[in-house]
């Protein structure tokens, strides 16, 4: 396995990127997307011994109190993410040693388990070592962030803007509503908008066309 040339340094943030086996579908019912979510919530937190698949089984009491323990313990904090039918995106800022490396082979394996045992398959079904790039600026930040919530318009997964305004698997609609129940870390980001929501929905949608066509924005975000 090559030699990942990112290191990752607590309270830097990286753009996390990873696509399935020869552009293969990773995400075929909202069940899935679901459980995507809850699987990178729930490895964002310091490990417990206990898996996710195993933390599902438990009772509503045993499942507040283990939450409880970890709700306070992040490893990462996770500002943007974007889940795609072959691939997804992750804006993360690593707080503590190793946060980003656990948090990406837990999810990441936990993922392809779920996936194998309801499909009936074997194997990986993502195409090897996750892509990272760390962000290096506040103006590469917000743009990523704006890259991220704009992808399934930009990869013309949906026809308008109306439909991204309603994209269910991005963390663009808790952005446009911060009083929604998330896992998302949004304050850093919104700063740059004065912790306005409205000022980030235009900033987002007034370069939607531009990012539609502009293939070069890729050396920005990706490796």
């Amino acid at each position: 396995m090559p030699y990942r040339k990112v290191v990752f340094s607590n309270h830097e943030i990286y753009h996390i990127f990873n696509r399935g086996i020869n552009r293969q579908p990773i995400f075929f019912v909202k069940r899935d997307y679901v459980r995507n979510l809850q699987t990178l919530e729930y490895y964002s937190s310091p490990p417990s011994n206990l898996r996710f698949s195993k933390f599902k089984l438990l009772s509503l009491e045993q499942k507040a109190n283990l939450l409880s323990l970890k709700a306070n313990l992040k490893n990462v904090n996770i500002l943007c993410y974007c889940l795609m039918p072959n691939h997804f995106h992750l804006l993360i800022q690593q707080s503590q040693d190793n946060g980003i490396t656990q948090l990406m082979r837990k999810y990441q394996s936990s993922y392809t388990k779920y996936l194998n045992n309801k499909y009936d398959r074997d194997g990986p079904i993502l195409r090897g070592r996750f892509k990272a790039v760390r962000i290096e600026t506040d103006e590469q930040l917000i743009h990523v962030s704006r890259y991220i919530h704009l992808n399934p318009y930009t990869s013309l997964e949906i026809k308008n803007l109306d439909e991204l305004l309603l994209y269910p698997w991005s963390s663009f609609k808790e952005y446009m509503n911060p009083r929604l129940n998330s896992f998302i870390q949004k304050d850093l980001i919104l700063a740059f908008f004065a912790s306005n929501p409205e000022k980030y929905i235009s900033f987002i949608l007034n370069q939607a066309e531009y990012q539609r066509k502009l293939e070069s924005i890729k050396h920005l975000v990706l490796e």
